[in-house]
């Protein structure tokens, strides 16, 4: 039960599938997280509906009065103008400038705040996990796609109308293989996870006796840890696997460090489980690319901490800033 006395912030994490919910008080401390299912097919309306609801019910199990709740954030999928709460695209749900925050707001009564997922991501990891230290740090999630937020001076970089940080969509080889987007080489078709799991699948297809066989008897149960495991265990072409990987991965640091110069770059996602075997390499490729000296600048790499959870905490330190 939450202390009564306190005041509280909500921070709502919204996806394709579900939506979280967590309460936190001014002191940082979380509270408790609640779940509630997400559809398409629900539509902009039905979907603020519900995310209200969550919201009640959280502060209801929480045993603590609406009047304590200041604020709340959420982050959301999309392209988001996080000025006016408005996600501008999300494909996934068909959305187009859907005033969410107003719509929740509306349900609910209290203040409601949005942005971007990875930027709330972002704004959790540097207030609450790893980046707590640093004033200065570059979240890089390494999943699906690669996607990343900024947060500089503890407040969040997202660009002219909320439209920039869009770190996975940066180019590190010109001609290079064709991104979602429209553009060839961009850092997502490289470091992410599907396209490790591209360049895993294609060097076992090219070497059958790779102890990758081994560990994934079947093309369609390779995963991102298959090149990883295969390395640690002496394979060579996996080894080159993950050689390359962390080559463009890091290239992709390279070019985010001499342009923001952070004091730390937390790497987040799936691939991100793979810990030093993947951050002790990736430390020397950047260390060594840079363009100022860590010997001057020092510069951190390592793995965000709050896992799933990033997105609440960041939502939730976006409501704080913003109402404040």
């Amino acid at each position: 039960m939450a202390n009564k006395l306190d005041k509280y912030y909500i921070g709502i994490d919204l996806g394709g599938m579900s939506a979280k919910a967590g309460l936190i008080g001014e002191d940082g401390s979380l509270h408790r997280i609640m779940r509630a299912e997400t559809n398409a097919n629900d539509g902009a309306n039905s979907t603020a509906k519900k995310l209200a609801a969550l919201a009640e019910e959280l502060i209801c199990e929480c045993a603590i009065a609406k009047a304590d709740v200041l604020a709340i954030g959420i982050g959301s999928p999309g392209v988001i103008n996080s000025e006016s709460g408005t996600v501008v695209n999300w494909s996934n749900f068909g959305w187009a400038n859907v005033p969410l925050a107003e719509l929740v707001a509306k349900e609910i009564g209290l203040p409601v705040y949005v942005t971007n997922d990875a930027n709330a991501a972002a704004l959790g990891e540097a207030y609450y996990g790893s980046g707590k230290k640093y004033a200065d740090s570059v979240m890089i999630t390494l999943g699906t796609g690669v996607g990343g937020g900024i947060v500089i001076g503890g407040k969040l970089i997202e660009g002219y109308r909320s439209a920039g940080a869009e770190l996975g969509h940066t180019v590190i080889r010109k001609g290079g293989v064709q991104c979602t987007c429209g553009r060839r080489g961009c850092l997502e078709c490289y470091a992410s996870a599907t396209a490790l799991m591209r360049e895993t699948k294609r060097a076992m297809q090219k070497n059958a006796d790779s102890l990758m066989w081994k560990l994934s008897s079947r093309l369609e149960d390779v995963s991102g840890k298959t090149a990883f495991s295969a390395a640690q265990q002496g394979d060579r072409v996996a080894k080159r696997v993950v050689r390359e990987y962390v080559a463009s991965l890091g290239e992709g640091i390279v070019n985010v460090v001499n342009l923001l110069r952070p004091q730390v770059i937390i790497l987040g996602g799936g691939v991100s489980n793979e810990g030093e075997n993947l951050l002790k390499p990736l430390r020397r490729f950047v260390l060594r690319h840079i363009y100022a000296p860590a010997s001057y600048a020092p510069l951190a790499l390592v793995q965000a901490t709050l896992g799933n959870d990033a997105g609440i905490y960041g939502a939730a330190q976006y409501a704080v800033q913003r109402y404040n």
